[in-house]
């Protein structure tokens, strides 16, 4: 079914988004507002008509994304306000994450913190003065309403536009600041050692994880930790990765019916994600798991790897080789409606014998621990235990839970599916083409490397301009958005990995051609480091760069990993000289928050 179909039941006519490629954008096209693209029409209208621009930032699979366009975009009384008031633009930040970055910073400037739906509005000249996530239409949960909101600013603009211009050049030259880094010195043991005693200080010692609600899976943290633990000898930090890896796929962060992990946790205990699925997630989280089977050599954490792999290669793998970017958390207009289950439905697929035996594996109760009466799947209790309480043979225990999970998960495919975002993104393919890599080694499975070598060769293939440019998007037979530093590095740190399994020099030609291409493109001849944008490409308010590990790790972390790599490799000191230059460009800031910049320190 197409994207842009579930609105043209309303006999709208779309608007400026009917044309783009983008899933998040199709989602919106039949919208009564009048969306553009980020593009020079829709600037060069707001120019004209003397309007402020009204920027709203989101994802295909993003919840809260698809609760404000179910109370307020699909809204005619909102539609009519913003039509007449402002020139209205959605972006997609999987696709143009440049974008993305420099207004999420101007947010948690502005607020503290962000998430998305970001909401920006801004001058026609695409310098913000206000900013937010999510608006109800109505005041409530706390957050002032949109309608307010909208009201509010156009009274300003119209009577005392001045102020607003003149914070919108406050907050600019603000913005333009914060990339304003200066070499350090280099990082050194202390800086490690502080940073394990920061994870070990946060460190959930009975649920595994960092913190609190919501928990996230950050498995650049654990990779961190395995570095620390082999270097040091420090038991804790052993033990820090491993409770955390268990206590993750035990609980309802892991589909266990379908496999693959969730976003992260509503909760302290791993329980209720929020349940969308992302390739990045899979990636990175598969990559932890199979260190800690190399480092331990418990089979059990190959097996869970093995579990990611199979969801990526059976939903997540397009014809062409390239992997999807993510699954929904929400189908038939409800988070995790195609996840959750009751007591009943369990009673009317399976025999009474067995009914019994999964309701206590997995946790499901009549009341529920998810939505009233319904339930996330979850390990409530250990194969041993339900074998000692209950007689059950230990020895096949295992594969009837296995052959009644099956069953579940035939079941459930009956159900409408959350909606899948299909379009393949180079850097979230190099992620996954590294595990793949690093997984048909450790795990001395030739079919993950078989899967990496069509994803990198259909990247390599088709991600290109005619200059041989790299591009970040594939969507509906169409490679376009010249590609950013993370496209660069994730991918070359795919293709390394991939030459160190196959041997294949193609692999590593290419990865030395992009580090070259990104070296020229990227790198700051000034102060080092590399921006997050091309030399080459659109102009915006602030050119930034990137070191913050957040749900994936920046492309300066991967980059200066990659260069290490390359110079040992190819006996190319000036790559290892690089590599030395972003550490020390960045050391002192990571030094000052650690737990932000895992990847970084590994």
């Amino acid at each position: 079914m197409p994207v842009e179909s579930k609105n043209e039941e309303k006999n709208r006519e779309p608007n400026h988004l009917i044309n783009e490629k983008s899933p998040y954008l199709l989602q919106h096209a039949y919208n009564p507002i009048d969306w553009y693209p980020w593009s020079d029409a829709a600037f060069e209208k707001a120019k004209s008509e003397d309007k402020p621009i009204f920027l709203s930032i989101g994802y295909s699979s993003c919840h809260w994304c698809h609760v404000m366009e179910a109370e307020s975009f699909e809204d005619e009384a909102v539609a009519e306000l913003m039509n007449e008031h402002f020139v209205a633009i959605k972006v997609d930040r999987e696709e143009r994450p440049d974008i993305d970055s420099i207004y999420m910073t101007v947010c948690q400037a502005f607020t503290g913190s962000g998430g998305w739906p970001l909401t920006i509005i801004m001058t026609p000249d695409k310098k913000p003065f206000f900013a937010g996530t999510y608006f109800p239409k109505q005041a409530k949960y706390g957050r002032p309403g949109l309608q307010e909101v909208l009201n509010q600013i156009i009274a300003v603009w119209g009577g005392d536009r001045e102020k607003l211009i003149e914070s919108s050049e406050q907050i600019t030259d603000a913005l333009q600041q914060l990339s304003a880094y200066a070499p350090g010195e280099m990082p050194d043991v202390e800086n490690l050692r502080n940073a394990y005693k920061h994870f070990l200080q946060s460190f959930d010692g009975t649920y595994g994880g960092f913190g609190t609600a919501p928990k996230f899976p950050s498995p650049h943290n654990l990779l961190f930790l395995l570095r620390w633990w082999d270097r040091t000898g420090e038991e804790d930090a052993l033990v820090m990765v491993e409770r955390t890896l268990r206590m993750m796929h035990r609980g309802g962060i892991f589909d266990h019916l379908g496999k693959g992990f969730h976003r992260y946790s509503t909760d302290p205990v791993w329980l209720i994600p929020h349940f969308e699925k992302m390739l990045y997630d899979q990636a990175l989280i598969a990559n932890a798991y199979i260190e800690a089977h190399q480092a331990t050599a418990d089979g059990f954490y190959g097996d869970v790897a093995k579990q990611i792999f199979e969801y990526v290669l059976r939903d997540m793998t397009s014809p062409e080789g390239g992997f999807y970017s993510a699954e929904d958390a929400d189908s038939e207009g409800a988070e995790g409606k195609f996840y959750a289950w009751t007591v009943d439905e369990i009673k009317s697929i399976l025999d009474a014998d067995d009914v019994e035996l999964i309701i206590k594996y997995y946790g499901l109760t009549e009341k529920g621990n998810f939505e009233p009466g319904t339930n996330a799947l979850y390990i409530a209790k250990d194969m041993k235990m339900i074998a000692s309480e209950s007689g059950e043979d230990i020895e096949t225990l295992p594969d009837r839970i296995r052959e009644l999970s099956k069953q579940l998960y035939l079941e459930r495919g009956k159900r409408i599916p959350p909606f899948k975002d299909d379009k393949i993104l180079t850097d979230w393919n190099g992620l996954m083409i590294a595990a793949l890599a690093k997984g048909a080694s450790a795990l001395d499975d030739s079919a993950y490397a078989d899967a990496a070598k069509r994803a990198a060769d259909f990247l390599m293939d088709t991600m290109k301009d005619d200059n041989g440019r790299l591009l970040h998007r594939y969507r509906d037979g169409e490679a376009a958005i010249m590609g950013y530093a993370d496209d660069y590095a994730f991918l070359t740190w795919g293709l390394i990995e991939l030459y160190e399994v196959t041997f294949d020099v193609k692999y590593m030609a290419e990865a030395i051609r992009l580090t070259d291409e990104m070296l020229e493109l990227f790198w700051d001849e000034n102060h080092g480091g590399l921006y997050f944008t091309g030399s080459d490409a659109e102009a915006l308010i602030s050119r930034t760069k990137e070191i913050y590990d957040g749900a994936v790790p920046s492309g300066n972390s991967i980059a200066a990993l990659n260069l290490l790599r390359l110079g040992r490799i190819t006996a190319n000191a000036d790559y290892e000289d690089k590599a030395l230059e972003i550490i020390k460009l960045f050391g002192e800031t990571a030094s000052k928050s650690p737990m932000g910049f895992a990847q970084f320190f590994t």
